[in-house]
């Protein structure tokens, strides 16, 4: 299975949402970015600063006010129907929470967004490669209820991932987890970047996660405030200290 990053264009990029009579909050503000192929993004803020909003445009679920987003050359906010359709199935999305359905054993956990459809691979075979390398080969017919919360998300970025993506979404993806669980996911994630070469972005309030990123991007308002490359020698605190509370 080969991975291709995808390379983004913002421009311009605007979401208003309106929460009473005659008033906005702008959860994306006119937001221009380059995201390199292969690069694994953080993006910083306080809750509301337009973290979630953004990863919702770039993955196309749902449509900015204004401005572009391209995606390895492909203007994304012009696509419709089956066209949006297929960007979609580039993308691979991992949350907080981990989505995943009681009653199904891990492995049809994460070929389940592609048993309705006919594939040019095994869905059985991909869904065993994926656990495998995300250090769950054998747990194949575990329920989710049998595992502990860092397992589950391992299983939910298998599922991520069934579909090759280019471009991987994480939003707060070690929030319900504790420290060493919470590293060792940031651990698998850098990983499967090296070794897919895919685009990883990844929102977060936490400056420990951010800091496992090479750029940081802090948000505020649904505005850019501070775009940051990061080193592997940059500690948390060296990213507070850099970019100032993060929140």
């Amino acid at each position: 299975m080969e991975n291709r990053g995808a390379r983004l264009e913002l421009r311009g990029v605007g979401k208003s949402y309106g929460i009473g009579e005659d008033r906005l909050v702008h959860a994306a503000d006119d937001v221009s970015l380059t995201i390199e192929s292969g690069a694994f993004v953080a993006l910083s803020g306080a809750s509301g600063s337009g973290k979630s909003t953004l990863l919702h445009l770039i993955g196309a679920i749902e449509r900015p006010d204004s401005g572009t987003i391209v995606s390895n050359g492909q203007n994304v906010t012009a696509l419709a129907g089956r066209a949006l359709a297929a960007y979609r199935r580039t993308v691979g999305f991992v949350f907080q929470s981990y989505h995943l359905l009681p009653a199904l054993t891990v492995l049809d956990n994460v070929i389940a967004p592609v048993l309705p459809y006919k594939t040019s691979f095994s869905k059985r075979e991909r869904g065993r490669e994926l656990l495998a390398a995300v250090g769950l080969a054998g747990r194949e017919r575990s329920l989710p209820a049998k595992m502990s919360g860092g397992e589950q998300q391992r299983v939910a970025i298998a599922r991520a991932l069934v579909n090759a993506p280019a471009l991987l979404l994480a939003d707060e993806p070690t929030g319900n987890l504790d420290s060493a669980n919470a590293s060792e996911i940031l651990q698998l994630l850098t990983d499967l970047r090296n070794d897919r070469d895919m685009t990883i972005i990844l929102a977060t309030h936490d400056p420990q996660v951010a800091a496992r990123a090479d750029r940081l991007i802090r948000l505020r308002d649904g505005g850019v405030v501070d775009d940051i490359a990061l080193t592997q020698s940059d500690a948390a605190e060296d990213v507070i200290r850099r970019v100032g509370q993060l929140g």
